[in-house]
Formats: C-alpha cells, structure tokens, sequence
C-alpha cells in the first residue's frame, strides 16, 4: 500500500474554520484512502471527521501534517493540501 505525507504552514487569519474543515473532511473521506491530520508535532487525526479536525484548534501559522495511505496516496496527498491551503 502506497503512503504519501504533505505538510503546509496554515496563512488564513481565521485558520481552518468550519467551513474549510469541513470540506477537507469530505474530500478525505471520498478520497478511499485513509488519510490523517497532525497539527505541528501533535498525534494524528482522522481527516474523515469533521469533529477531529475541527478539534486540533488549527490557526493562522500552525503547520500541518497529512499522511495518505491507499491506491493513488501521491495524487490523494497532493489534492488535500492544496485543498486545505486554497481554502484561505
């Protein structure tokens, strides 16, 4: 199984609000791939859920780490970030 990880520093002053977490939670779940989110050092998530995402408080200037593991995990990875980073 393929494994890609991206990490991205958050420019949005508001960060990843509801909104943007939301739609980066469904593009992760859509994705049939499992994919995670980490703030900085911090114990990963699971990108499905909103509420997870929504729970790691991301802000203007945290980076942020996501790890795809699945078919297409590269495209999938890159997909994401650019998802969370275009949200701004």
């Amino acid at each position: 199984m393929a494994t890609a990880q991206r990490s991205a520093l958050i420019t949005d002053p508001v960060g990843i609000h509801a909104r943007p977490a939301s739609e980066f939670s469904q593009a992760a779940s859509s994705s049939g791939c499992k994919v995670t989110i980490a703030k900085g050092e911090g114990t990963p998530v699971d990108a499905a859920s909103i509420l997870m995402v929504m729970s790691l408080g991301i802000a203007k200037g945290d980076q942020v780490t996501i790890t795809v593991e699945g078919d297409q995990a590269e495209s999938v990875a890159d997909d994401l970030i650019t998802k969370l980073t275009e949200a701004e």
